[in-house]
């Protein structure tokens, strides 16, 4: 298997139960990390943080030991974060993967190509081939791990356990840099645990965005007032997501055709988009503020983040349609940007009481 069995990836996109078949651990590298701040010698300094931190995190020698980093071609700041990676890391191997913007029946074609050449690289990396068998057994185990999430997110978000928001937190980032059955293992005896404390009453709330790992984040919500009752981050419940298809026969050409499915008709984040449903994006988030009838929303991502910025316009104009209060947050991936939000957060919780 070479130096270690970690492959490192940055994205939600990325298909873990394809890298964990070929006998390696997924390991997401965070850029919660205090590391001295260096990527600006190769990359511009309005990108976004997320990939500068992780850059960071690279230059300094701050990572796990990797056999490889999977990049996504989730926008163009990744593929910059791809490109310096050759430049400072060209001892860790990388693969880039293409990922389509929409769903439909060709680009779930392409991408299942895509599968299949990453399936070929990490066969030469790890020196075993992947079977269909394999493939299917791992979707299994990540299933199981979505299953497990989806249980403990819904004892946290209907108030079951004290300090709920911040232990979901922390076994998302936990699990992004375990093998599955692992993970699920440390999730069932989260779930299994007695005498559970409710949380303290709060300000329902719905955080959508993008990268928001630090545990300490939620804590501030709750300090604020807030409570988080539903959340849609790349960091959060958009990373294990239930894989639909059929795991019995068939060549693993065609289990890969289900995991280019399931991994593209997920919960979408800004960088997706489907010409033929525009307000996508800002009518999911309504809907899903609407079902938990929160009070109000809080969108929180990177600054400098593209995608994000287009789409916002019209997620605030849904929001206000609907007589949703909502807050827009910046920062950069410290919890020092943050905790200088703090005021304002406080205030638009008084506003909702």
């Amino acid at each position: 298997m070479g130096k270690s069995n970690f492959i490192g990836f940055a994205c939600a996109y990325t298909p873990l139960a394809l890298v964990h078949a070929a006998g390696f651990t997924p390991c997401r590298v965070l850029p919660n990390v205090d590391c001295p701040d260096q990527a600006a010698q190769l990359l511009h300094d309005n990108l976004c943080p997320h990939v500068k931190r992780i850059l960071d995190r690279a230059m300094s020698g701050n990572l796990p030991e990797l056999e490889g980093m999977i990049f996504m071609n989730s926008c163009d700041a990744m593929r910059r974060l791809y490109d310096a990676w050759q430049i400072v890391r060209p001892d860790v191997k990388t693969i880039f993967v293409d990922l389509p913007v929409t769903a439909s029946e060709s680009a779930v074609a392409f991408f299942r190509d895509e599968l299949q050449r990453v399936a070929g690289i990490l066969e030469t990396w790890g020196g075993t081939a992947i079977t269909r068998e394999k493939v299917a057994d791992s979707i299994q185990q990540y299933n199981q791990l979505a299953e497990s999430f989806g249980r403990l997110r819904h004892t946290v978000q209907n108030g079951g356990v004290a300090n709920g928001p911040v232990m979901l937190q922390e076994a998302c980032n936990m699990a992004s840099c375990e093998v599955p059955e692992k993970a699920v293992g440390y999730l069932e005896t989260l779930l299994a645990k007695p005498g559970i404390q409710p949380q303290e009453d709060g300000v329902p709330i719905y955080l959508f965005g993008n990268i928001l790992p630090e545990p300490e984040a939620f804590s501030l919500f709750e300090a604020c007032g807030a409570r988080v009752i539903g959340e849609d981050l790349c960091t959060g419940s958009r990373l294990f997501k239930k894989i639909a298809g059929d795991t019995s026969g068939g060549t693993c050409g065609d289990i890969l055709l289900d995991l280019a499915e399931g991994i593209l008709s997920g919960q979408p984040c800004a960088r997706t988009f489907d010409g033929s449903q525009p307000g996508r994006l800002a009518r999911d988030i309504v809907a899903e503020a609407r079902s938990r009838n929160v009070r109000g929303v809080i969108g929180y991502t990177v600054k400098f983040c593209d995608p994000y910025i287009a789409r916002l316009p019209g997620i605030r104009e849904a929001l206000k349609k609907e007589g949703i209060p909502f807050l827009f947050l910046e920062g950069d991936c410290t919890m020092r940007s943050v905790e200088q939000q703090k005021t304002r957060i406080e205030a638009f919780i008084e506003m909702l009481r």
